[in-house]
């Protein structure tokens, strides 16, 4: 445990849970569509959150570059908001201990410090179980189930539930330290990966956020009530399918990757395709004209 790793917990008021089934998300690099973000909160949506703990900002942030948010109201400053890392206990139908939510931003600095104090959370709560939640931009395309990539420190965690195992080398997030200090702390863990079309990637994304509560609940046993979530998800595929039907070479974009993902194939000849920049501004004309009542 590095030093100072303990000082950064700000504990809540009352007892901290027993065994409950950490889950964490971070906002920023890992949470493509924020359907990760949206995924954890979407677990939370019919369950009173009691605040257990809380991570001080200072030591994580450079605040020039991750700036804190004001409130002006009338002329007066009402208030300042932080990044912010927060655990809250929620119950969870399924789940007989709860969960422990950890919703947080990815920090600038000190990521070691930053994993020692997560665990550190964990650890005073009796945490034995985690799943982490992200979303990554790929070649896929908004009328396909997303796909679920899977990270799992022991391959039980996830055997037989259907996901695909993720294949990857390069830059990670604070997503991927975080799971390996749960590795090194001997704790169970493992990541749930969103597949997210790259056209709609700056739009919130329901269908990614509804496959991973379906797979958390594969994961964990949980029974989720997942009816509100699925009619945002048909609304959405609704609107980007209208907005996908106005330009002939968007739509000859799509079937392709229709076509390759259900062959299962991922290789795809990007030379021959339009911008996928191109592709997610027309979208997002789209959807914006429809917001205004156009």
């Amino acid at each position: 445990m590095r030093d100072g790793a303990t000082d950064c917990v700000k504990w809540g008021r009352g007892d901290v849970p027993s065994g409950p089934t950490m889950v964490v998300a971070f906002k920023g690099w890992n949470d493509a569509g924020n359907a990760a973000s949206a995924a954890l909160n979407y677990l939370a949506h019919d369950s009173d959150r009691r605040l257990i703990a809380e991570l001080d900002p200072e030591n994580f942030y450079d605040f020039q570059s991750h700036r804190p948010q004001i409130a002006v109201v009338e002329g007066e400053l009402s208030k300042i908001e932080w990044p912010r890392n927060v655990f809250h206990e929620v119950e969870v139908a399924g789940l007989a201990t709860g969960a422990l939510l950890l919703e947080g931003e990815e920090p600038s600095m000190h990521w070691g410090t930053f994993c020692d104090a997560i665990i550190h959370v964990a650890k005073e709560c009796e945490v034995e179980n985690v799943v982490m939640l992200g979303a990554l931009l790929a070649d896929v395309p908004h009328t396909r189930p997303s796909t679920i990539n899977s990270i799992a420190t022991d391959p039980e965690i996830v055997e037989g539930l259907g996901f695909r195992a993720a294949n990857y080398e390069g830059p990670t997030g604070i997503t991927g330290v975080v799971q390996n200090a749960f590795e090194e702390a001997g704790l169970r863990a493992c990541s749930l990966w969103a597949a997210v079309p790259h056209y709609v990637a700056a739009t919130p994304n329901p269908p990614a956020a509804l496959a991973l509560v379906h797979a958390f609940e594969g994961v964990t046993g949980a029974d989720i009530d997942v009816a509100e979530l699925e009619a945002s998800a048909e609304r959405f595929r609704d609107q980007v399918s209208a907005a996908v039907a106005q330009d002939d070479e968007i739509s000859g974009y799509v079937r392709t990757l229709e076509e390759s993902a259900d062959e299962e194939d991922a290789s795809l000849g990007a030379s021959q395709l339009p911008s996928g920049d191109a592709i997610a501004q027309e979208i997002l004309r789209y959807l914006r004209k429809q917001d205004n009542g156009g």
